[in-house]
């Protein structure tokens, strides 16, 4: 898989959702992509936290700080409490999840994330995978920002075409989430 795909749909998708992401919290022990997509926002003052993938660091994480949480810790309920604890009341989450095959894992994730979020939709990552958008207040693909992503430069896949594209599922997930994906 490239790199900037992966790097750009898990930065500038939470990004250009949320209305006014001043504060960001990246969790991962390969933060660098990230790191570089979110200083492409020229013209938004971002404030940018780093924290390595693990759940000690996250524990430690003040409450209700930030705007938009991008993890790759795995996910289990204490760590969807603690993201929900460390979010905004308008907070977003993007984090990676078990493959969408894995219907229990997901399910069981899905219905965590709903006690905290209106929003729980997965998007395609460009590779075949996907994330778990989480968010309390903006939708993904009404909410998105074109301004915002149309500002960006330097990027090689994302656009505001491909925002609401990823949001795209088949009937047979559909199906299969229904009632726990929740857009």
């Amino acid at each position: 898989m490239k790199d900037f795909i992966y790097n750009e749909m898990m930065v500038h998708v939470p990004l250009c959702t949320h209305k006014e992401p001043n504060n960001v919290l990246i969790i991962s022990s390969n933060s660098a992509g990230f790191v570089q997509e979110i200083q492409k926002y020229k013209y938004d003052d971002i404030n940018c936290d780093v924290i390595s993938a693990d759940i000690n660091l996250l524990r430690e994480v003040a409450d209700d700080k930030y705007d938009v949480v991008i993890s790759e810790l795995d996910t289990d309920a204490a760590v969807l409490a603690h993201f929900n604890r460390v979010l905004n009341e308008e907070g977003l989450l993007v984090t990676l999840h078990p493959s969408l095959d894995d219907v229990a894992e997901n399910k069981k994730i899905m219905q965590i994330l709903g006690k905290y979020a209106k929003i729980i939709m997965p998007y395609n990552l460009g590779n075949g995978k996907t994330a778990l958008l989480a968010s309390k207040e903006y939708h993904p693909t009404a909410d998105i920002i074109l301004q915002r992503s149309d500002l960006l430069d330097g990027l090689e896949y994302y656009n505001c075409d491909i925002h609401p594209a990823a949001f795209a599922t088949g009937n047979n997930i559909r199906k299969e989430y229904l009632g726990i994906i929740k857009n």
